[in-house]
């Protein structure tokens, strides 16, 4: 899940990707030449709780999902559901008046990292149902005559910007892990109708901790914006309740 970039697979049917990704290419324009994209659905990301987060959308979606810190590397995921399931997709669409978390706006694309040069190059998830091989003429074309479209063009810049929030993302945790400012937590939940549910296997900022940072750490933080991050990770939290009348609403529903 905190894995941003990945190499080309060995061979082409083994899957080497983050999390939704089966089996990551780079885009060739000889190669994919007669490639197109469809229209996307979000069907592959209703099976799961967490999606992964960067620093640069904290503010966005601090106002719908509780933002937690994962993993040993503490990386931050939005939190959108208590089970295993995704409450915020259904029938293949997101949740209206919802933001929809930029990890999920990227797919298909991804960057890849060459193991030639160490560049980034962009690349497609060729196991997507959104991706068309060319067997017919629906959805966008990647390439018009060995060119790249305008659909290439910006699925570049925004893996770019992702890239780049993603490597201040992993700067932003290491410095809450240098600090010891995450603990773990864990709550229990009861639903509308009586049923009990608990989550666990996270992290959050410890406020105590975080009211006794050194005055140049404070200072430090406040310029690059990992403050304000903070704050929004911390304000977040209350999202739980949010979720829990979701989850007892698919229920009720059920």
């Amino acid at each position: 899940m905190t894995a941003e970039t990945t190499t080309p697979p060995t061979d082409s049917t083994q899957a080497s990707g983050p999390l939704f990704y089966r089996q990551p290419l780079p885009l060739q324009s000889d190669k994919h030449a007669n490639w197109r994209l469809r229209p996307g659905s979000l069907a592959f990301a209703a099976d799961t709780n967490a999606i992964p987060a960067v620093i640069g959308e904290f503010g966005m979606a601090a106002q719908h999902f509780p933002i937690l810190f994962t993993g040993k590397d503490a990386a931050p995921i939005v939190a959108v559901g208590l089970a295993r399931n995704n409450l915020f997709v259904n029938d293949g669409r997101w949740a209206d008046n919802t933001y929809a978390p930029a990890y999920l706006r990227r797919y298909p694309f991804v960057f890849m990292q060459s193991e030639e040069d160490g560049n980034f190059l962009l690349a497609l998830d060729a196991d997507s149902e959104q991706v068309n091989q060319g067997e017919n003429e629906e959805g966008e074309p990647l390439f018009v005559d060995g060119k790249a479209t305008e659909l290439v063009d910006n699925a570049m810049k925004f893996c770019a910007d992702f890239t780049r929030e993603h490597e201040q993302t992993r700067q932003f945790s290491a410095a809450l892990l240098a600090q010891d400012l995450l603990v773990d937590r864990s709550i229990d939940v009861t639903l509308n109708n009586g049923e009990k549910m608990s989550v666990n296997g996270f992290h959050v900022v410890d406020v105590e901790k975080f009211a006794k940072l050194p005055d140049d750490i404070i200072v430090a933080w406040h310029r690059n914006g990992w403050l304000a991050s903070i704050h929004h990770h911390l304000s977040s939290l209350a999202r739980f309740n949010a979720l829990v009348q979701r989850q007892s609403e698919q229920v009720q529903a059920a």
